[in-house]
């Protein structure tokens, strides 16, 4: 249903914003990184499957992206949340933001030591941002920015995809987005 506010409610919410504008908080940050790369998995029953809302958000504005571009929506995969989820969690507390962790571990050999063995194509786009209220969906919007996030979200190759997201104590976010075709 379409609700017209009056003009009055309107100019409030612009002179809200201008005034939350001129906060001297810090401002957000966020960084992306392109190309594929991986981490050390733990036992698949210790990590749950099911997104969180990070990944959730994530997962539904990529699937929408898919959509509006004649794609089909991907599948959620538990196997590949579960080792992007391991990545995240691996950047945060060792204190880097590649697609290579600092054993020289690559995406491949991440998936091999999660147990994902067999695949037709496997892709990530890595994430960082801090102090975003929707850090999945303000990464699938920076991830679409970028010729080649964009080219991944965007592949007809890719059928299955899952988000890992973790939150160090800073309140930083850590976002992987993993895709794959069994």
């Amino acid at each position: 249903m379409l609700r017209v506010l009056p003009i009055s409610a309107l100019l409030l919410g612009i002179l809200c914003q201008a005034a939350f504008a001129q906060d001297a908080r810090p401002q957000p940050v966020a960084r992306l990184i392109t190309s594929l790369t991986p981490v050390t998995a733990r036992p698949t029953n210790v990590i749950p499957a099911e997104p969180n809302d990070i990944e959730r958000r994530a997962f539904e504005q990529t699937n929408i992206v898919r959509v509006k571009n004649g794609l089909a929506p991907l599948v959620w995969d538990a196997d590949v949340c579960r080792m992007a989820r391991v990545h995240s969690e691996s950047m945060s507390r060792l204190g880097y933001f590649s697609h290579v962790t600092p054993d020289g571990l690559h995406l491949r050999e991440r998936a091999r030591e999660a147990g994902i063995l067999r695949y037709q194509v496997l892709g990530e786009n890595i994430a960082f941002n801090q102090g975003f209220a929707d850090p999945g969906a303000f990464a699938v919007e920076r991830w679409m920015q970028s010729e080649k996030h964009r080219a991944n979200i965007l592949s007809p190759e890719y059928r299955a995809m899952a988000i890992g997201s973790f939150i160090a104590a800073d309140g930083s976010v850590y976002l992987t987005q993993t895709f794959i075709t069994r």
